[in-house]
């Protein structure tokens, strides 16, 4: 009883070879938060990932992060992989990040993210990486963006998908493997940087201090591949758009919003939230 799940209602929309995965919200479930809001506000946190309800704790991963459960949560099983001590989420990740991560995702097939600040759709300040199990929908690919970066050439270089408009950097994973465990929060970083580096956003990495982003982006990866996207703006037209947009898979507040989303196309609606791509031209492939 201590988690309050968002009920939603899910179609499919294709758009630019992608079966995009829209949720909405149940209409109940909106009479239902109405109904809450109209009553004695809940006392809130100050900080819900550091003051956190200890039925949302799942375990201690390392010395400097553990995992909660998301209590207002779309997917079940969504987890928050949370610093012990206050970080800004406008701050770059570390190796200590990747090391949690990878400990978490050693354990299912999942889809890590990252929203890095708001404008990127992160609702809190203290800094969380998040992970879903997948596949993401009972039906069609394990993430909706997959297909896309399954046909693509194989590489070890960074490249971009034709069919996105917006400035963005993908590269292949070889795969997850406990035996690489000890290095792969190290390559994963490397590769993280790198892209900061394609994408416009940071060249720069102290090792003293915390470095701050250049500007607001997410990051996602799996166990086969890892993708990073420049933000411009949270909202298109009043629906907020973070790392999982990126992914193929965006929540609506209700049916005219899902209409909009029908109407513009959701690649449209990214592209937006993003930052356009120079006609003609590609990452510079590194």
């Amino acid at each position: 009883g201590a988690l309050e799940p968002i009920r939603t209602d899910s179609t499919f929309v294709a758009d630019s070879g992608v079966d995009f995965l829209v949720r909405t919200v149940s209409s109940l479930q909106n009479k239902a938060r109405a109904k809450r809001a109209s009553g004695t506000r809940a006392r809130r946190r100050p900080n819900p990932l550091l003051n956190y309800d200890e039925e949302m704790f799942v375990a201690d991963i390392s010395p400097t992060h553990r995992c909660l459960l998301n209590k207002y949560n779309v997917i079940d099983h969504h987890l928050l992989i949370v610093t012990r001590a206050f970080e800004d989420q406008r701050t770059l990740l570390t190796l200590a990040d990747f090391e949690a991560a990878c400990l978490c995702m050693a354990e299912f097939d999942g889809l890590a993210f990252y929203n890095g600040g708001r404008v990127a759709g992160a609702s809190q300040r203290h800094k969380h990486l998040q992970m879903i199990p997948l596949p993401m929908a009972r039906t069609g690919p394990r993430v909706p963006i997959d297909p896309l970066i399954e046909s693509s050439p194989r590489t070890k270089r960074l490249f971009s998908l034709p069919q996105l408009p917006f400035i963005h950097a993908v590269a292949h994973l070889d795969g997850f493997s406990r035996v690489d465990a000890q290095q792969l929060p190290r390559r994963l970083l490397r590769l993280y940087r790198r892209m900061l580096r394609a994408t416009g956003m940071n060249d720069r990495f102290d090792r003293s201090a915390p470095v701050w982003q250049s500007r607001p982006y997410n990051l996602l990866f799996t166990r086969q591949w890892m993708l990073l996207v420049p933000r411009s703006r949270e909202f298109y037209r009043g629906i907020s758009v973070n790392a999982l947009g990126f992914a193929g898979a965006l929540l609506v507040r209700d049916q005219r919003q899902l209409l909009c989303l029908r109407g513009v196309g959701p690649m449209a609606a990214l592209l937006r939230t993003a930052v356009k791509r120079p006609a003609a031209k590609g990452l510079t492939v590194q």
